[in-house]
């Protein structure tokens, strides 16, 4: 019986994607080591994507600079693009190619708050003080998505090979805010595998339950009376004082929480000035568990208490705004392990000892081991065994959709504590640069697979249907009434922008963004005077 539903499984595929011939392997070599040659070739155009979505340094659901120029690549190299995608005005999706498969390809666009820095400067400085900035590496996933594309299709125009290429970018990943409203809109409702990209330390991919955690992030609200502060006080209906109670009874709250689980709050509104009772405040939540049962039950938790808070404080509970959500993710065994053969040819990159000093003189810095770069490839990692909680990322929602993998690729340094100024420091270097053309040949080889392997797409959704989502089906987290938050971080970037718009990269002057900031590569502290390091090229 179950040799008999694997079949009607193989056979529904086969209805869904058009006969296909499977490529001679001699020949799809043969493509494959023309697109990373292609690839080579793409250096300076990945270095440059690189360093000028660095130089925006732009927060979710604001990305407005990065998504004008990455759509004007991607036009220039004859994709279509829809703009404005889900409501997001900072969203799109490029389209190039016909028939099946159709393969996506995503990368987060969006930066950190407070981690504007100078790339290439092993210690803390600012480019602007205050300023936002990539301070986990996610200007650089989309050159090597871009670059992957743009080569394999130029193969697949003289191949004549049948297929689809959609690119689309994580918007507002850092609050979570993008991808279910995707999903939601039916950007993926045609594509059979998704190839994600993200920055990382080692070249690697993974398959099957991820150790991330889902995720809701929510705001909540709350409405009071104002007084006089110090005249009548006891007129005043004090919204702050729900905030503070609601954050404090957390603290008892957490106690008595699983493990696994992670609930972080910053308060967003805690009244205007001291002498005036505030009327209103909110704080903002975010829930992480690992599985959507749980973390809607630990939200509901946060709605008793926020409604306790209100009832203590005789004010009112006003809102609850969802602003985020994301499934924890489970990536595609058969796509991950065609990936992963492309991962051991591609190789980690060669490390020239001033990327290595780089490195050791940061991780130096942040007391930390200083154990320089990998060397090696990672592991073709399989389910997590023990999950004890940690970071989320929203392409949950898109891989419970349809069967999807997460590429990691070596554009930063190991041991950085993450979502820090730190992590900026390699990211417009040529540790970035060297990382995302590796990361590009392993997608562009991975993408050929797709599109000449026709038993992988057929074998991806197999495991799809029967082993991940056999007992467990998608159901998003947002309700049909949220909509994306886009004033997220609209008065940060209109603070800083215009100091930032600066000191934007300009490729027409300069070969590299460190060349424009005049930065000698690497900067370290201690060691610059008695080893002057050379001037990048």
């Amino acid at each position: 019986m179950r040799r008999l539903l694997a079949a009607l499984a193989l056979a529904l595929v086969a209805r869904t994607l058009p006969a296909q011939t499977p490529m001679d392997s001699a020949k799809l070599a043969a493509l494959k080591a023309e697109a990373t040659a292609r690839i080579d070739g793409k250096a300076k155009m990945i270095q440059e994507i690189i360093d000028q979505v660095f130089s925006f340094g732009e927060l979710g659901m604001q990305e407005f600079e990065t998504s004008k120029f990455l759509t004007g690549i991607l036009e220039q190299n004859g994709f279509k693009v829809e703009r404005g995608v889900a409501g997001m005005p900072t969203a799109w999706v490029a389209r190039w190619g016909t028939g099946k498969p159709v393969i996506s390809l995503g990368s987060d666009i969006d930066g950190i708050p407070q981690s504007g820095q100078k790339p290439a400067v092993a210690y803390r400085d600012w480019i602007v003080p205050g300023s936002p900035g990539h301070g986990e590496g996610h200007n650089s996933g989309q050159a090597v998505n871009i670059a992957a594309a743009i080569v394999v299709k130029e193969i697949m125009t003289r191949e004549k090979l049948p297929g689809t290429l959609v690119l689309w970018p994580g918007v507002a990943e850092e609050q979570m805010a993008g991808k279910a409203f995707l999903v939601r809109a039916g950007v993926f409702k045609d594509v059979d595998v998704t190839l994600f990209t993200h920055v990382g330390d080692d070249l690697g991919v993974s398959w099957g339950q991820s150790g991330s955690n889902a995720l809701i992030s929510a705001e909540f609200r709350f409405k009071g009376q104002s007084a006089h502060a110090a005249g009548a006080p006891w007129r005043g209906k004090s919204a702050l004082d729900a905030v503070m109670l609601m954050g404090t009874a957390w603290e008892y709250k957490r106690e008595h929480l699983e493990l696994p689980q992670r609930s972080h709050y910053v308060i967003r509104d805690g009244g205007d000035q001291p002498n005036v009772v505030p009327s209103t405040a909110s704080i903002w939540f975010y829930f992480r568990e690992r599985d959507y049962e749980r973390t809607m039950a630990l939200f509901e938790t946060g709605k008793r208490i926020a409604a306790g808070a209100a009832m203590m404080t005789d004010t009112k509970l006003d809102t609850i705004i969802v602003l985020g959500s994301g499934w924890s993710g489970h990536f595609n065994k058969p796509v991950a392990e065609a990936m992963y053969n492309n991962i051991k040819q591609v190789g980690v990159p060669k490390w020239e000892a001033a990327d290595v000093a780089l490195a050791k003189g940061l991780q130096k810095e942040l007391g930390v081991a200083d154990t320089g770069l990998r060397t090696g490839i990672g592991r073709l990692d399989g389910p997590a065994l023990v999950r004890m909680g940690g970071g989320s990322d929203d392409i949950g929602d898109v891989a419970w959709n349809l069967p999807t993998i997460t590429l990691r690729y070596p554009s930063n340094i190991p041991n950085l504590p993450g979502h820090n100024w730190a992590n900026g420091i390699a990211m417009a270097t040529p540790i970035a640069h060297k990382g995302a053309v590796a990361g590009a040949k392993v997608q562009a080889m991975t993408l050929l697979d797709l599109l000449t392997q026709p038993k992988i797409v057929a074998e991806a959704w197999t495991y799809f249907r029967d082993v991940q989502t056999k007992d467990v089906k998608y159901k998003p987290f947002i309700a049909p009434t949220d909509v994306p938050p886009i004033w997220l971080n609209t008065e940060i970037m209109a603070k800083y922008r215009p100091e930032m718009r600066k000191f934007y990269y300009d490729p027409k002057k300069f070969r590299t963004y460190l060349e424009q900031l005049g930065i000698n590569y690497p900067t370290l502290r201690d060691t610059t005077r008695a080893q002057p390091p050379r001037v990048v090229p």
